[in-house]
């Protein structure tokens, strides 16, 4: 029998879960055995799962009980704990960030080249036409678009938080705002996933944005314009190096931009568009400062798991999404999607060696 492990997530302020009970009852009714580890963070309650036939197991659990199969599947969401160095043996789905040189890569893909296991990244699961079949772009703009305007109307830095739904987090923003300038808000990749939720949360507040896509930017980068704004907001996945939106040049002449949101965040990565910072900033500290000569302060934020602070929403829209793949995970050699994944990781560990 198929099994889908749902574990425990290890990555601070992590509250979303890629299987919603909703969507693990649509497994069980087919015939796949769920296991749910119990989580003091995940924003849908263990009894849930419970109620509905889910076998429950402690968190972590699957380190040691799982076994090892070509028809047991370890689900996760984010990275696994970067202090662990044991193999891996399993099958994994999960958001790994190994792929694009990030630092750590190496040593995952070793664990996974001892252990023999192997990794269905859930950033490359693709269909027949090469496009992601899930994604939580459209929360991760909105999120990062609110936090930047949070950050734009406060009189001290914001901090990333838990919400229970997006009315409370605009009630807050609105508050906040009483007396204040409206910001020019400036997005690349307007038209795509992560675009359009940042479009919706200006939308949502009634603020209006500059908005360019693929049209405007094939010319490559840098762009005076986006200094020329308030906060800027980057949505692109970039795929290829290009020439940099923004450059360190470029924000040596900045006397206007305050706040950057990278909410595509691979700061670690050759491929990073805004090559101006280099590390990720926290839920608690969720600014930092570009380094400049000139007086005017703009600061970056660059948080990876920007969608958890609405956990319920977001887990919602992509649980939906990426169902109708985990119930083909019974035929995964014969399903482009799975079948795709395993060869990219295989690729990508080969190069790893």
């Amino acid at each position: 029998m198929t099994t889908i492990w749902l574990r425990d997530e290890d990555k601070e302020f992590e509250k979303r879960t890629p299987l919603t009970p909703e969507n693990a009852k649509k497994l069980l009714d087919a015939g796949y055995k769920v296991i749910v580890e119990k989580s003091n963070d995940r924003i849908f309650p263990i009894q849930e799962y419970e109620k509905l036939g889910c076998e429950i197991k402690e968190s972590h659990a699957w380190i040691e009980e799982a076994p090892v199969s070509d028809d047991v599947f370890i689900l996760g969401l984010k990275e696994l704990k970067e202090t662990d160095t044991f193999p891996l043996k399993h099958n994994h789905i999960y958001f790994a960030h190994i792929y694009k040189g990030q630092n750590g890569a190496e040593k995952v893909f070793h664990r996974y080249s001892e252990g023999q296991g192997t990794l269905f990244d859930l950033e490359f699961l693709l269909n027949e036409d090469k496009r992601r079949v899930a994604a939580f772009g459209y929360w991760a703009g909105y999120v990062g678009a609110a936090l930047s305007v949070e950050n734009y109307f406060s009189e001290s830095p914001a901090p990333l938080r838990h919400y229970s739904s997006k009315d409370e987090w605009l009630k807050i923003i609105n508050e906040k705002r009483q007396g204040k300038r409206n910001p020019c808000t400036f997005i690349i990749g307007a038209l795509g996933r992560c675009g359009s939720g940042a479009r919706e949360l200006l939308t949502d507040l009634e603020l209006e944005s500059i908005n360019w896509d693929v049209q405007e930017t094939k010319v490559g980068g840098p762009f005076d314009e986006i200094i020329n704004a308030d906060i800027f907001i980057n949505t692109v996945l970039m795929t290829t190096k290009i020439p940099p939106f923004l450059d360190k040049s470029l924000m040596e002449r900045n006397q206007k931009l305050s706040y950057i949101c990278d909410v595509s965040c691979d700061p670690n990565s050759d491929l990073n568009p805004i090559p101006i910072y280099n590390v990720h900033t926290t839920w608690d500290k969720p600014l930092h400062k570009v380094e400049s000569s000139i007086d005017h302060e703009c600061n970056v934020i660059a948080i990876d798991n920007l969608p958890s602070a609405l956990p319920k929403e977001s887990s919602i829209d992509y649980s939906n999404q990426l169902i109708p793949h985990l119930l083909e995970l019974k035929n995964a050699k014969d399903y482009f999607t799975w079948s795709h994944a395993k060869e990219i990781f295989e690729t990508k560990k080969s190069a790893n060696k």
